[in-house]
């Protein structure tokens, strides 16, 4: 896990949102490779084993694969680098490839398919909700089967930045925070608002 992505998760369980306390066992550089989150809220405490943040257990994810990394990158309109960028569910294995074409821009890989590893570009976390906190992120894509889940497309919406987009497979979301772009082939985009 890339150290200065702990300002940018949250605590999975329900309570406002807080922000984790890190504590590194073992570290290489500015990638934590062993350690615990600690809520400072609620007390849970949350472990990051071989570099994966494990603030839940899920199953590798499954389904549909995403567009190509080159079509995400049209529809989430990203340029520059810098920030976060996370990758929900079978959209995470885009990784790699979109990794190359956002050099300094980190990617949040977030219940990734099997076999996806931890780089210096690439942290993965495994969640049953929303990793991150509202408004940290410069996009947000949502693959299956995270995209076809209605109350987590709508958080994971939140976590975009003010004026920035996301997209994802399955439903566009519906209500006042997302203003959907377009839809297509069972994928959508929008703009948070």
């Amino acid at each position: 896990m890339f150290i200065e992505l702990t300002d940018h998760l949250r605590c999975p369980r329900e309570h406002a949102e807080g922000y984790l306390v890190l504590l590194p066992d073992r570290v290489d550089g500015r990638r934590v490779l062993q350690g615990v989150l600690g809520c400072p809220v609620c007390q849970g405490e949350f472990p990051i084993d071989a570099g994966v943040v494990r603030l839940g257990d899920t199953p590798p994810a499954h389904g549909s694969p995403p567009p190509d990394a080159e079509t995400l990158l049209a529809l989430l309109g990203l340029e520059g680098p810098g920030g976060y960028l996370l990758l929900a569910g079978t959209a995470a294995a885009t990784a790699p490839a979109l990794s190359a074409l956002l050099p300094g821009v980190h990617l949040v890989a977030w219940n990734p398919p099997a076999g996806l590893r931890e780089t210096e570009a690439v942290s993965l976390v495994t969640a049953a909700g929303v990793p991150v906190r509202a408004g940290s992120m410069r996009g947000v894509v949502l693959g299956e089967p995270e995209g076809r889940n209605p109350g987590l497309v709508v958080a994971a919406v939140t976590a975009v930045l003010p004026g920035l987009r996301a997209t994802g497979a399955g439903p566009a979301p519906t209500g006042p925070e997302c203003e959907v772009l377009a839809e297509a082939g069972g994928w959508w985009v929008g703009r948070r608002r």
